[in-house]
């Protein structure tokens, strides 16, 4: 049962709930290769951004300075490069203008998801301190600044960093033990209900489901203290 009486700190996710408003970047770039009519089918799509992201976890082409724009283009071009490797598109895709379109799309998403969020992060800490556990890939903080969030929170704990990633219950004790107080003061806010929610029940946190369009379809099993779909809920959780 969630108590707002006994919540004095909050641990936010970042990708795909302060940037995305609970959609899975998967979608959100799908949608940007829509409106373009990328020719190309969306389970190849689908293989061509896990291979992107595996490519990523292996090797590091997103370097600290990078913003949030450079990695967009860094992780599209992997994904058109691969789609044209594997004869996946079907009619010629100039990748540079392919990379650049897309990422400029999924960018101005970002910014406008982010400004919706802004109003309600400001009340919040107001009242809260307010911790950022996110799976990244070592260039937050530079993500950040660019979009003006990097205020809002007094750590962050960042996988590329500390060594440890969602799902792993670890990543969320650490930011426990970095808000210093009881878990069960805490909630945790976060889109991936196995990536955010579950490690933080596990942990002890309460915790708030932003649901959204996932990478897989739901069972109707999940479970969450409280369960919103748009960002801007968060004021009435928290009776702003």
């Amino acid at each position: 049962m969630f108590d707002i009486q006994q919540i004095k700190g909050i641990i936010f996710d970042y990708g795909g709930t302060i940037d995305s408003n609970g959609m899975h970047w998967a979608e959100v770039i799908w949608k940007a290769y829509e409106e373009m009519q990328i020719p190309v089918s969306k389970a190849d799509f689908r293989e061509a951004y896990v291979h992107g992201e595996r490519t990523l976890g292996k090797t590091r082409l997103v370097l600290p300075h990078h913003t949030f724009h450079d990695m967009l283009e860094i992780k599209i071009r992997l994904q058109g490069n691969w789609l044209a490797e594997n004869k996946k598109f079907r009619s010629v895709v100039d990748i540079d203008s392919f990379t650049q379109e897309i990422a400029a799309r999924c960018y101005q998403y970002a910014h406008q998801s982010i400004d919706a969020t802004i109003p309600v992060l400001d009340q919040l800490k107001e009242r809260y301190p307010m911790i950022l556990v996110s799976n990244f890939y070592g260039n937050i903080e530079a993500v950040l600044e660019d979009f003006g969030l990097s205020s809002y929170f007094r750590t962050i704990v960042e996988s590329a960093v500390v060594g440890v990633r969602k799902p792993d219950p670890e990543i969320f004790a650490l930011g426990v033990q970095a808000m210093e107080l009881p878990a069960e003061n805490i909630v945790v806010i976060g889109d991936s209900h196995d990536k955010d929610i579950v490690p933080a029940t596990l942990v002890g946190c309460a915790t708030i489901w932003l649901k959204s369009l996932g990478w897989t379809p739901y069972t109707g099993e999940e479970k969450a203290d409280v369960i919103i779909e748009d960002f801007k809920e968060l004021a009435q959780v928290f009776r702003l």
